[in-house]
Protein backbone atom coordinates (compact mmCIF):
# COMPACT_ATOMS: atom_id res chain seq x y z
CA UNK A 1 0.00 0.00 0.00
CA UNK A 2 1.36 3.45 -1.00
CA UNK A 3 1.37 6.36 1.83
CA UNK A 4 0.89 9.59 1.05
CA UNK A 5 2.69 12.22 2.51
CA UNK A 6 1.05 15.69 3.39
CA UNK A 7 3.64 18.43 2.88
CA UNK A 8 4.03 20.78 6.32
CA UNK A 9 2.66 23.79 6.02
CA UNK A 10 5.32 26.56 7.88
CA UNK A 11 4.10 29.82 10.04
CA UNK A 12 4.84 33.25 8.32
CA UNK A 13 7.32 34.79 10.23
CA UNK A 14 6.60 38.59 10.52
CA UNK A 15 8.42 40.83 8.36
CA UNK A 16 11.25 42.77 10.09
CA UNK A 17 9.46 46.25 8.91
CA UNK A 18 6.01 45.32 10.77
CA UNK A 19 8.15 44.68 14.67
CA UNK A 20 10.18 47.62 13.72
CA UNK A 21 6.28 49.97 13.37
CA UNK A 22 5.31 49.97 17.14
CA UNK A 23 7.61 52.15 18.70
CA UNK A 24 6.37 54.02 15.73
CA UNK A 25 3.22 54.06 16.50
CA UNK A 26 3.52 54.64 20.44
CA UNK A 27 5.83 57.46 19.83
CA UNK A 28 2.40 59.71 18.92
CA UNK A 29 0.66 58.27 21.32
CA UNK A 30 3.18 59.33 24.43
CA UNK A 31 3.98 62.56 22.82
CA UNK A 32 -0.10 63.39 23.04
CA UNK A 33 -0.28 62.34 26.65
CA UNK A 34 2.45 64.56 27.60
CA UNK A 35 0.69 67.47 25.82
CA UNK A 36 -2.61 66.71 27.55
CA UNK A 37 -0.86 66.74 31.01
CA UNK A 38 0.87 70.15 30.34
CA UNK A 39 -3.04 71.75 29.30
CA UNK A 40 -4.14 70.07 32.54
CA UNK A 41 -1.80 71.31 34.53
CA UNK A 42 -2.22 74.60 33.16
CA UNK A 43 -5.29 75.28 33.66
CA UNK A 44 -4.63 73.98 37.10
CA UNK A 45 -2.71 77.06 37.35
CA UNK A 46 -5.03 79.48 35.99
CA UNK A 47 -7.53 78.45 38.31
CA UNK A 48 -5.63 78.76 41.41
CA UNK A 49 -4.86 82.13 40.40
CA UNK A 50 -8.20 83.37 39.61
CA UNK A 51 -9.15 83.53 42.87
CA UNK A 52 -6.36 85.47 44.05
CA UNK A 53 -6.57 88.03 40.66
CA UNK A 54 -10.45 88.61 41.91
CA UNK A 55 -9.44 89.15 45.62
CA UNK A 56 -6.46 91.80 44.90
CA UNK A 57 -9.24 93.61 42.02
CA UNK A 58 -10.24 96.58 44.05
CA UNK A 59 -14.07 96.36 45.47
CA UNK A 60 -16.67 98.70 44.54
CA UNK A 61 -16.83 101.55 47.49
CA UNK A 62 -20.36 101.16 49.15
CA UNK A 63 -23.46 103.30 47.93
CA UNK A 64 -26.41 103.99 49.24
CA UNK A 65 -29.46 101.76 50.05
CA UNK A 66 -31.97 101.28 47.32
CA UNK A 67 -35.04 103.51 48.49
CA UNK A 68 -32.78 105.64 50.70
CA UNK A 69 -32.07 109.47 49.90
CA UNK A 70 -28.64 110.11 50.23
CA UNK A 71 -26.87 112.70 53.12
CA UNK A 72 -27.37 116.23 52.07
CA UNK A 73 -23.95 118.11 50.87
CA UNK A 74 -25.33 121.56 50.91
CA UNK A 75 -27.15 124.10 53.01
CA UNK A 76 -29.92 126.68 52.58
CA UNK A 77 -29.72 130.36 53.00
CA UNK A 78 -32.96 130.87 54.51
CA UNK A 79 -36.22 129.04 56.20
CA UNK A 80 -37.70 128.68 52.65
CA UNK A 81 -34.63 127.20 51.12
CA UNK A 82 -33.84 125.18 54.39
CA UNK A 83 -32.42 122.03 53.16
CA UNK A 84 -33.98 118.54 54.67
CA UNK A 85 -32.10 116.32 56.79
CA UNK A 86 -33.60 112.62 58.27
CA UNK A 87 -33.04 111.88 61.54
CA UNK A 88 -29.51 109.29 61.59
CA UNK A 89 -28.10 111.51 58.48
CA UNK A 90 -24.82 113.28 58.69
CA UNK A 91 -25.31 116.57 56.16
CA UNK A 92 -22.70 118.54 55.28
CA UNK A 93 -22.03 121.99 53.65
CA UNK A 94 -19.27 124.44 52.16
CA UNK A 95 -19.93 127.74 53.28
CA UNK A 96 -17.63 131.57 54.17
CA UNK A 97 -18.15 132.79 57.58
CA UNK A 98 -20.58 135.18 57.63
CA UNK A 99 -23.35 133.35 56.14
CA UNK A 100 -26.34 131.66 57.42
CA UNK A 101 -26.84 128.10 57.03
CA UNK A 102 -30.32 126.16 57.08
CA UNK A 103 -31.60 122.89 57.58
CA UNK A 104 -35.04 121.16 58.46
CA UNK A 105 -35.56 118.30 59.72
CA UNK A 106 -38.98 116.20 61.37
CA UNK A 107 -39.81 116.00 64.68
CA UNK A 108 -43.36 114.59 66.02
CA UNK A 109 -45.19 113.93 69.30
CA UNK A 110 -43.22 112.23 71.76
CA UNK A 111 -39.66 112.71 70.06
CA UNK A 112 -36.84 114.40 71.83
CA UNK A 113 -34.27 115.63 69.20
CA UNK A 114 -30.54 116.20 69.75
CA UNK A 115 -28.46 118.13 66.96
CA UNK A 116 -24.92 118.69 67.04
CA UNK A 117 -22.87 120.71 64.67
CA UNK A 118 -19.33 120.29 64.03
CA UNK A 119 -17.27 123.34 62.36
CA UNK A 120 -14.10 122.71 60.22
CA UNK A 121 -11.47 125.21 59.57
CA UNK A 122 -8.83 125.26 56.91
CA UNK A 123 -5.13 123.93 58.08
CA UNK A 124 -4.12 127.10 56.48
CA UNK A 125 -6.48 129.36 57.86
CA UNK A 126 -6.08 133.27 57.62
CA UNK A 127 -7.85 134.25 60.58
CA UNK A 128 -6.82 136.43 62.83
CA UNK A 129 -8.69 136.58 66.00
CA UNK A 130 -11.74 134.49 67.62
CA UNK A 131 -14.51 133.47 66.20
CA UNK A 132 -17.67 132.68 67.80
CA UNK A 133 -20.10 129.67 66.54
CA UNK A 134 -23.95 129.28 67.30
CA UNK A 135 -26.89 126.88 66.17
CA UNK A 136 -30.47 128.00 67.08
CA UNK A 137 -33.15 126.27 66.68
CA UNK A 138 -36.89 126.90 65.67
CA UNK A 139 -40.20 125.10 65.15
CA UNK A 140 -42.64 125.24 62.76
CA UNK A 141 -43.96 128.67 63.53
CA UNK A 142 -40.54 130.13 63.35
CA UNK A 143 -40.55 129.84 67.84
CA UNK A 144 -36.76 129.97 68.61
CA UNK A 145 -36.28 126.39 71.14
CA UNK A 146 -34.41 126.81 74.35
CA UNK A 147 -32.32 123.96 74.88
CA UNK A 148 -32.45 121.60 78.01
CA UNK A 149 -28.77 121.19 78.21
CA UNK A 150 -25.79 121.21 75.96
CA UNK A 151 -23.85 124.14 74.36
CA UNK A 152 -25.39 125.58 71.50
CA UNK A 153 -22.56 128.57 71.36
CA UNK A 154 -18.79 128.40 71.59
CA UNK A 155 -15.44 130.36 70.74
CA UNK A 156 -13.09 129.31 68.45
CA UNK A 157 -9.54 130.57 69.33
CA UNK A 158 -7.69 131.96 65.97
CA UNK A 159 -5.17 129.22 66.44
CA UNK A 160 -8.07 126.47 67.05
CA UNK A 161 -9.83 124.29 63.69
CA UNK A 162 -12.70 122.56 65.42
CA UNK A 163 -15.79 123.47 67.02
CA UNK A 164 -18.48 121.29 67.80
CA UNK A 165 -22.06 122.71 69.08
CA UNK A 166 -25.04 120.68 70.72
CA UNK A 167 -28.37 121.41 71.68
CA UNK A 168 -30.51 119.14 73.73
CA UNK A 169 -34.42 119.84 72.72
CA UNK A 170 -37.67 119.98 75.04
CA UNK A 171 -40.13 116.68 74.09
CA UNK A 172 -42.26 117.26 71.91
CA UNK A 173 -45.78 117.85 72.82
CA UNK A 174 -48.92 116.37 71.04
CA UNK A 175 -50.66 119.67 71.83
CA UNK A 176 -49.94 122.66 74.14
CA UNK A 177 -51.02 126.43 74.88
CA UNK A 178 -50.59 128.85 72.31
CA UNK A 179 -49.06 131.07 74.55
CA UNK A 180 -46.82 128.29 76.54
CA UNK A 181 -44.17 128.21 73.92
CA UNK A 182 -43.93 124.38 74.03
CA UNK A 183 -42.31 122.25 71.18
CA UNK A 184 -45.03 120.69 69.18
CA UNK A 185 -45.55 117.77 66.14
CA UNK A 186 -43.93 119.43 62.63
CA UNK A 187 -40.35 121.09 61.08
CA UNK A 188 -37.70 122.25 62.89
CA UNK A 189 -35.44 124.48 61.56
CA UNK A 190 -31.30 124.85 62.54
CA UNK A 191 -29.48 127.50 61.81
CA UNK A 192 -25.96 127.59 61.93
CA UNK A 193 -23.64 131.29 62.28
CA UNK A 194 -20.80 132.80 63.22
CA UNK A 195 -21.65 136.03 65.30
CA UNK A 196 -19.31 138.69 65.99
CA UNK A 197 -16.79 138.23 63.49
CA UNK A 198 -14.40 140.57 62.41
CA UNK A 199 -14.11 142.60 59.26
CA UNK A 200 -10.86 140.90 58.48
CA UNK A 201 -12.17 137.25 58.78
CA UNK A 202 -15.45 137.47 57.13
CA UNK A 203 -15.67 135.49 54.14
CA UNK A 204 -12.86 132.71 55.25
CA UNK A 205 -13.91 129.63 54.22
CA UNK A 206 -15.48 126.47 56.66
CA UNK A 207 -16.59 123.15 56.62
CA UNK A 208 -19.83 122.62 57.86
CA UNK A 209 -21.26 118.89 59.62
CA UNK A 210 -24.64 117.86 61.41
CA UNK A 211 -26.19 115.17 62.94
CA UNK A 212 -29.88 115.21 64.31
CA UNK A 213 -30.78 111.97 66.59
CA UNK A 214 -33.92 111.19 67.79
CA UNK A 215 -35.08 109.33 70.77
CA UNK A 216 -38.91 108.21 71.99
CA UNK A 217 -40.03 109.77 75.49
CA UNK A 218 -42.93 107.24 75.99
CA UNK A 219 -45.96 107.33 77.70
CA UNK A 220 -44.40 110.09 80.25
CA UNK A 221 -44.68 112.86 78.24
CA UNK A 222 -48.20 111.99 76.30
CA UNK A 223 -51.13 114.84 76.78
CA UNK A 224 -54.62 114.82 76.05
CA UNK A 225 -55.15 115.72 72.76
CA UNK A 226 -53.36 116.61 69.46
CA UNK A 227 -52.97 119.22 66.46
CA UNK A 228 -55.17 119.04 62.95
CA UNK A 229 -52.45 118.78 61.38
CA UNK A 230 -48.17 119.27 61.73
CA UNK A 231 -46.94 122.19 62.02
CA UNK A 232 -44.93 122.15 58.49
CA UNK A 233 -45.03 125.88 56.71
CA UNK A 234 -44.56 125.87 52.58
CA UNK A 235 -40.60 125.44 51.87
CA UNK A 236 -38.62 124.14 48.94
CA UNK A 237 -38.48 120.99 50.47
CA UNK A 238 -41.21 118.48 52.82
CA UNK A 239 -40.12 116.82 55.86
CA UNK A 240 -42.25 114.00 57.22
CA UNK A 241 -40.88 110.99 59.57
CA UNK A 242 -40.37 107.81 57.96
CA UNK A 243 -43.37 105.83 59.43
CA UNK A 244 -45.77 109.34 58.51
CA UNK A 245 -47.21 111.56 61.37
CA UNK A 246 -48.96 110.10 63.99
CA UNK A 247 -52.56 110.36 65.27
CA UNK A 248 -52.23 111.47 68.66
CA UNK A 249 -54.84 109.48 70.15
CA UNK A 250 -52.59 106.19 71.01
CA UNK A 251 -49.83 106.28 73.58
CA UNK A 252 -48.79 103.79 76.51
CA UNK A 253 -51.04 105.39 78.72
CA UNK A 254 -53.92 103.44 77.78
CA UNK A 255 -51.84 100.25 78.40
CA UNK A 256 -51.46 101.79 82.26
CA UNK A 257 -54.87 103.01 82.31
CA UNK A 258 -56.13 99.00 81.33
CA UNK A 259 -53.48 97.40 83.99
CA UNK A 260 -55.07 99.94 86.48
CA UNK A 261 -58.46 98.99 85.65
CA UNK A 262 -57.99 95.40 85.95
CA UNK A 263 -56.03 95.29 89.22
CA UNK A 264 -58.56 97.49 90.75
CA UNK A 265 -60.98 94.94 90.33
CA UNK A 266 -58.93 91.91 91.21
CA UNK A 267 -58.98 94.08 94.70
CA UNK A 268 -62.46 94.69 94.72
CA UNK A 269 -63.22 90.67 94.31
CA UNK A 270 -60.42 89.81 96.86
CA UNK A 271 -61.77 92.34 99.17
CA UNK A 272 -65.43 91.25 99.13
CA UNK A 273 -63.66 87.82 99.28
CA UNK A 274 -62.74 89.18 103.17
CA UNK A 275 -65.71 91.04 104.61
CA UNK A 276 -67.87 88.70 103.35
CA UNK A 277 -68.02 86.18 105.90
CA UNK A 278 -68.08 82.19 106.39
CA UNK A 279 -71.73 82.57 105.39
CA UNK A 280 -75.20 82.38 107.48
CA UNK A 281 -74.26 81.54 111.28
CA UNK A 282 -75.01 78.55 112.68
CA UNK A 283 -78.76 77.08 113.93
CA UNK A 284 -80.29 80.16 111.75
CA UNK A 285 -82.98 79.38 109.47
CA UNK A 286 -83.85 80.45 106.16
CA UNK A 287 -86.91 81.94 104.83
CA UNK A 288 -89.73 79.62 103.79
Amino acid sequence: MRTVRTPLTRRATPAPSATLATPALRAPRSAARRSAAAVLAAAALLGLAAPSAVAASPSPAPSARDGEAAAPTEAGTSFRAATAVRPGQRATAQASTGDYLYWQFPADAGDRATVRATVTLPETSARRSGTTWRIDVYDGLRRRQACRYGSDTRTLAADARTADLTCHLRTVRAWAEPWSGDPLPGAYYVRLTAVGVAATDAGLPFDAALDVTIEDAGGAAAVDGRLAAPLVQGSSATVEPEGGWSSGWWSTRWLWTAGGAALAALAGVWGHTLTRGPGRPGGTQGRP
